[in-house]
This record gives structure tokens, C-alpha cells and sequence, in this order.
């Protein structure tokens, strides 16, 4: 259970992250960068988790031209970044060379970052799909998504809690499957509409858990987190 969750650090600074990542040593042992603390951190911020002793999920959501997400691709893995979220609404082309990167790597000797697609965003519906010329439904659009990915060799998705049995059964016993919007049910769902417990989500299928403020929000971070373990 430890394994399967990552801290999701959104913090507004370099310094608060560290100060988490330093509290939860020894406890934790993935953790989330997004885009926020990336941007105001900037890269260094991965090595220095790293240093930490974590493995480092930088979710960036690539999106642009083949060459530029295979360079990134490396980029990030040459700071430490383990796991890497990619669009696949960027397209075949682009997905496969972002995978063919990442093996690259690996028949290089260095450490391969697992890749993870995003297909659609939970901030969109589907009059917000059709407004950009989807005209599929959200479900359909996630699995034909999600299958193209998994398709040119990229390792999983992140997907709500709500659709972690369909994307398992879709993808097989060996992909990734990694759920935000996780709250243990003694936590405040704050923002969320869409939150499942970490019990439930694992049951549904899910291989790794994200969870921020119930963890990074508490009075007693570790506390916090040795109970979901505990609950887990």
C-alpha cells in the first residue's frame, strides 16, 4: 500500500515542498510535482526530491510536436523524474515518440520513466469536447484515447476512480492505472465532486493512488498518511 500512493506536493513554493517532502521521509515514497510547483521551482526541483530519497511523478501533461515531447521526455528523466504525464490527444506520432524515447533510455542503461496518458480532463463535458470538434461522447473519447496509448507502448493513464475498472479491463493487469481524486473517508472532499476512498479505488483497479491535501493539509502530515496506509 505504501508503494501505491504518491503525495501530490501543490504547494506554492520550493521551500514548503521540501519541508513535506522532508517530514514524510522514511513514510512516503512517491510524490507528485505538477505544473504549479514545477513552474515555480523549475526543474531542480525534481532533482532535489530526488536527493530526498523519493521517486518523483511530474505531471506536466505533455502536449506539442513529436521532437519536442521525445526531448522532454529525456529532459525529465535526466533530473530523476520517474513517471511522466503525456496528452494523448497529442496524437500516434507523437505518443510513440514519446515511448520509443523512454526505451531509448533503457537501452542506454538509464533509468526508463513510465509514461502515463491523460485523455480527457475532468474539467470537461461534453459541451466542452464538441466546442474544440469532439463530437464522441466523454466515455468513448477516454477509452478510444486510453487504447491508442496503450496501443504504441505507452504504460498507462490517469483516470478518475469512477472509471479505474473500465480502463483495467481495457488495458489488462499490466498497465498503470493511477487515480486522483482520492480522500479517506474521514477527510473533507474540499474541490473534488468525483473522490473515492483509497479502499475503493484499489478495488476498482487503480495501481496508484494521488492524494494532496488530506495528507499535505494536515495537522500531522505523517499521521495522516500512516493512517491511510493503515486503512489501506
Amino acid at each position: 500500500m505504501r508503494d501505491r500512493i504518491i503525495i501530490a506536493l501543490d504547494t506554492p513554493s520550493a521551500e514548503d515542498a521540501l519541508a513535506l517532502g522532508r517530514s514524510l521521509q522514511g513514510h512516503a515514497t512517491h510524490v507528485k510535482v505538477g505544473m504549479t510547483l514545477f513552474y515555480t521551482a523549475g526543474p531542480q526541483i525534481v532533482h532535489a526530491l530526488r536527493e530526498l530519497g523519493f521517486e518523483v511523478f511530474v505531471d506536466l501533461k505533455m502536449h506539442d510536436i513529436p521532437h519536442q515531447v521525445a526531448g522532454a521526455v529525456r529532459s525529465l528523466a535526466s533530473l530523476g523524474a520517474s513517471m511522466l504525464t503525456v496528452h494523448a490527444a497529442g496524437g500516434r506520432a507523437m505518443l510513440e515518440a514519446a515511448a520509443r524515447e523512454a526505451m531509448r533510455l533503457q537501452e542506454e542503461g538509464l533509468p526508463r520513466p513510465r509514461l502515463i496518458a491523460v485523455t480527457v480532463l475532468t474539467s470537461m463535458g461534453a459541451p466542452a469536447l464538441a466546442e474544440v470538434g469532439v463530437t464522441r461522447s466523454v466515455p468513448l473519447q477516454v477509452a478510444s484515447l486510453a487504447f491508442l496509448a496503450h496501443e504504441v507502448g505507452i504504460d498507462g493513464v490517469v483516470c478518475s476512480p469512477h472509471e479505474a475498472a473500465e480502463m483495467r479491463e481495457l488495458l489488462g493487469e499490466g498497465a498503470l492505472v493511477v487515480t486522483p481524486g482520492v480522500r479517506p473517508a474521514w477527510a473533507e472532499t474540499g474541490d473534488q465532486a468525483r473522490v473515492a476512498t483509497p479502499r475503493a479505488a484499489l478495488e476498482a483497479g487503480a495501481s496508484h493512488l494521488v492524494i494532496g491535501r488530506p495528507v499535505t493539509a494536515a495537522p500531522d502530515p505523517v499521521a495522516a498518511f500512516e493512517r491511510i496506509v493503515e486503512e489501506g
